[in-house]
């Protein structure tokens, strides 16, 4: 006589279980690493040895040790600038050009709320910011 087993034992595994754990993972990792504050100040330092940019400037913005803002752009001349007009003024030259690129030049003395004033007026309008600095004696 012989007698068939009814419950056949399958070897295999269910992966809904793990793929439900992976999409849970891939959401909490999408979710946290856009919570990082989004009000940053993005800048791009350049290297001290670097003499020349890759993009042309339009806008150069110098701040004296005085506390004084001057724009200039591209080679002409630089124009004093109230703090208060700094705004209208920076935008007024960079709409003039689509590249939208502005060095910062300033005193090594002066306040930090200065240096952040531009940095803040580039960070409102999207626009690409390099601060300038000197390269090293040898």
């Amino acid at each position: 006589m012989a007698l068939k087993r009814r419950n056949k034992v399958e070897a295999s595994f269910a992966m809904s279980s793990m793929t439900d754990i992976i999409f849970l993972l891939l959401i909490f990792f999408v979710i946290s690493s856009t919570m990082s504050s989004p009000s940053d100040i993005k800048i791009n330092l350049p290297q001290s040895g670097a003499k020349t940019s890759s993009k042309p400037v339009v806008a150069r913005v110098s701040i004296d040790e005085n506390g004084l803002y001057y724009i200039s752009k591209g080679g002409e001349q630089a124009v004093a600038v109230a703090e208060e007009m700094l705004d209208s003024y920076i935008t007024g030259i960079v709409a003039q050009d689509t590249s939208t690129f502005i060095a910062l030049h300033a005193d090594q003395n002066i306040p930090y709320k200065q240096v952040v004033k531009v940095l803040d007026i580039a960070n409102q309008h999207k626009l690409k910011l390099v601060i300038a600095t000197k390269s090293p004696e040898k």
